[in-house]
């Protein structure tokens, strides 16, 4: 296990570094105005990092072919995370916040931030795409791929506008549902749903196409 472990954090070392420029300049921002403003993205990126350790989690059981219900669970898990990557992005409205003082190096830490919480998810979004295309073909798991974008960037505006969490699913389950039926007739939450899923759509292609020359 240990072994394993230290194999992981040298294959992820420039994600490890990227992670760690960001807990710098935001500690920076700390010394310089003694404030703890920003801190709040701290626990935002832990959370967007949760999809990439269940999907590395996922392809460890579909390697050793675990049993498949175990895989469907951390599967699920990824699933519900998911969208907490893309959701930095939407912290770039705490700019117009008063505490927002130092606009350049406060618009830095939150792009920083986002872009890790991006990569993250995009990672662990090609880590599910290679599961899906060894268990199905290229093209069904590009078709899921797509439903999967969509549903986190409905996920976003859940986060976002409705101010829920991944936990609310089990801590409000009928306040959630309530929420999700009627937010379908609002024309805002299928702009927010196809502008974010077809944001990270792109984004995960681009990234997967580089990585992976089919």
């Amino acid at each position: 296990m240990k072994q394993k472990l230290i194999l992981l954090a040298k294959s992820n070392l420039s994600l490890i570094a990227s992670i760690s420029f960001a807990f710098l300049i935001l500690a920076v921002r700390i010394k310089i105005t003694g404030s703890l403003f920003f801190s709040f993205l701290v626990w935002n990126l832990f959370l967007a990092g949760l999809p990439y350790l269940f999907s590395q989690l996922l392809k460890q059981l579909h390697t050793t072919n675990t049993n498949k219900l175990l895989q469907f669970g951390v599967f699920a898990l990824w699933l519900l995370f998911l969208p907490n990557s893309p959701y930095i992005i939407t912290d770039l409205v705490h700019l117009q916040n008063e505490n927002a003082s130092l606009v350049w190096l406060d618009m830095l830490i939150v792009f920083v931030y986002a872009i890790n919480g991006l990569l993250l998810g995009l990672f662990s979004m090609i880590d599910i795409y290679q599961v899906l295309k060894s268990k199905y073909d290229a093209k069904n798991a590009n078709f899921f791929m797509i439903y999967l974008c969509l549903l986190c960037g409905y996920g976003v505006y859940l986060g976002r506008f409705l101010r829920f969490n991944s936990w609310d699913l089990f801590t409000k389950p009928h306040i959630l549902a309530y929420n999700i039926v009627h937010s379908l007739t609002n024309y805002n939450v299928w702009a927010m749903t196809f502008a974010f899923g077809g944001l990270l759509w792109i984004l995960f292609w681009t990234l997967q196409s580089k990585l992976y020359k089919q």
